[in-house]
């Protein structure tokens, strides 16, 4: 008969808690903070109510690490940060020290390797990007090579604390933007639907699969040559290539109809004013790799008209809001043409035709 006393013990999977990585300092005053300061670019003094202080010395980093890449940022840490370092959303690395003399020390090491220490302030700080060629399975463009494209010729921009506010920005490799929504942001836009090899798709995709994948129902069983195969309503796609990732029968990446398109004034903050979508500002401009030029001239005339045009603490949206769109495309040189006007009314219809969303 077996007993109903517990003699084992549970062991759960998953990441640990947070709070064991956390430096001491921060774990001993945790929520318990009075103010903090940015003594210089690049660097941040947290002060508790116990009276500790904490400085944080941010630097940029490429994103697509290597393990000698962290091998080498750990040795920084275990000489000037206790052995503590964290990696922020947007791919910059940040150490932790109570030792305010270890700050100066630890940026010109930092600098020596090639990390430029900034993005803290009202800069533009490092992009939150996705995965681009390397990783992801429907990419239009590589998203990591666009932003080292930008962030070249943004270099003191990110050093630097010379906006009216921070600057958010933000690189998409396809038409569902995981890069989210920033004060100004890269995105690419698919300006035909897929091209459907019916020979192959039968062979190769798994029909509901690729029916699932589309978020507007656009995508229907037919029959092409007794084959069971797909269809695209092309009035209901929105181009976005879900589709592709799917089956990649269904080709939407083309060099003459796969384009770049620049979004401003999205925000996510609620800071001073409510979080607030993008709009677009620029669009067909050449997906031409590795340096892709328009792309990057056209972000730094965005920058620089805000930066001159921009009251202290306006983001780029607010800033937009207070001048109006007229004065934004005289200020900024771009092109205003009907395309831009957000006229789509079609999706409560298409997602009333899919399984997984009602009204």
């Amino acid at each position: 008969m077996s007993s109903s006393e517990r003699t084992w013990k549970t062991i759960e999977s998953g990441p640990h808690t947070y709070e064991e990585a956390l430096h001491p300092v921060v774990r001993k005053n945790y929520g318990k903070w009075k103010y903090h300061e940015i003594p210089k670019p690049g660097v941040l003094k947290h002060v508790a109510q116990s009276g500790d202080a904490i400085y944080t010395v941010r630097a940029g980093t490429q994103r697509q690490d290597t393990v000698d890449m962290v091998r080498s940022l750990c040795d920084i840490a275990d000489k000037y940060a206790d052995g503590h370092l964290r990696f922020t959303v947007r791919n910059n690395v940040e150490f932790l020290t109570p030792r305010e003399e270890n700050v100066e020390p630890m940026i010109r090491e930092l600098e020596s390797m090639g990390y430029p220490v900034g993005g803290t302030g009202n800069c533009v700080s490092s992009v939150s990007h996705t995965q681009g060629w390397l990783h992801c399975d429907i990419p239009a463009t590589d998203a990591s090579g666009v932003v080292k494209s930008m962030m070249d010729s943004l270099y003191n921009e990110f050093k630097d604390m010379r906006m009216p506010n921070k600057v958010r920005l933000s690189t998409s490799c396809c038409s569902i933007n995981c890069g989210g929504q920033a004060d100004i942001a890269v995105v690419v836009k698919h300006t035909r639907p897929p091209r459907i090899n019916h020979d192959h798709l039968s062979q190769i995709c798994e029909l509901p699969k690729a029916v699932a994948r589309c978020p507007v129902a656009a995508i229907r069983p037919t029959v092409v040559n007794g084959q069971k195969t797909l269809m695209v309503d092309e009035k209901k796609c929105i181009c976005c290539g879900a589709c592709f990732g799917a089956c990649p029968a269904m080709e939407i990446n083309h060099p003459e109809h796969s384009k770049f398109a620049i979004w401003v004034g999205g925000k996510n903050s609620n800071a001073r004013t409510k979080p607030s979508t993008m709009s677009i500002v620029a669009h067909n401009l050449p997906n031409n790799p590795p340096r892709w030029p328009e792309v990057t001239e056209t972000i730094g005339r965005i920058l620089t008209a805000y930066q001159k045009g921009g009251r202290p603490w306006e983001r780029v949206g607010e800033w937009i809001n207070r001048i109006g769109w007229k004065r934004f495309f005289e200020e900024t040189g771009l092109v205003f043409d009907e395309d831009m006007i957000d006229s789509y009314r079609h999706a409560r219809t298409t997602f009333n035709q899919s399984a997984h969303v009602r009204f």
